[in-house]
C-alpha cells in the first residue's frame, strides 16, 4: 500500500479479505470452492484487481461473517479515492465546473 500525500490510502476489500483468510487459515483456494467462486476471481479480489460486487459481498458475508455493506462502503471509497487520483478525470471535471459555473 503507498501513502498519498493527503496521508490516506486506499484499502481495497480484497485486502481485508485476504487478511482473515489468512488469520483464519483457510486457502484461497479451498475458500473460492466452498462458496462456489472461481479461483482466479477470488484471487483478483483479494489482490485489488477485481471490485468486491453486491453478489461477491454477500457471498463473503454468508461465508466469513463479515458485513456485506461494509464491504461495500470500502469498496466506494477506494473507488473513489482512486478515480481522484485520475489526471484526466480530474481535468475533465474542471472542464464541468467552469461551464456550470456559466449557467
Amino acid at each position: 500500500m503507498k501513502t498519498t500525500l493527503d496521508g490516506f490510502y486506499p484499502t481495497h476489500p480484497g485486502e481485508v479479505l485476504k487478511d482473515e483468510l489468512e488469520e483464519r487459515g483457510i486457502s484461497q483456494r479451498k475458500f473460492a470452492e466452498s462458496i462456489g467462486m472461481g479461483y482466479s476471481v477470488l484471487n483478483e479480489i483479494l489482490n485489488g484487481k477485481r471490485p468486491v460486487t453486491t453478489t461477491s459481498a454477500l457471498m463473503f458475508e454468508a461465508a466469513l461473517d463479515i458485513p456485506a455493506d461494509s464491504l461495500l462502503k470500502l469498496q466506494m471509497k477506494y473507488n473513489m479515492h482512486t478515480a481522484r487520483k485520475d489526471n484526466a478525470l480530474v481535468e475533465k471535471l474542471k472542464q464541468i465546473r467552469r461551464v456550470a459555473a456559466i449557467l
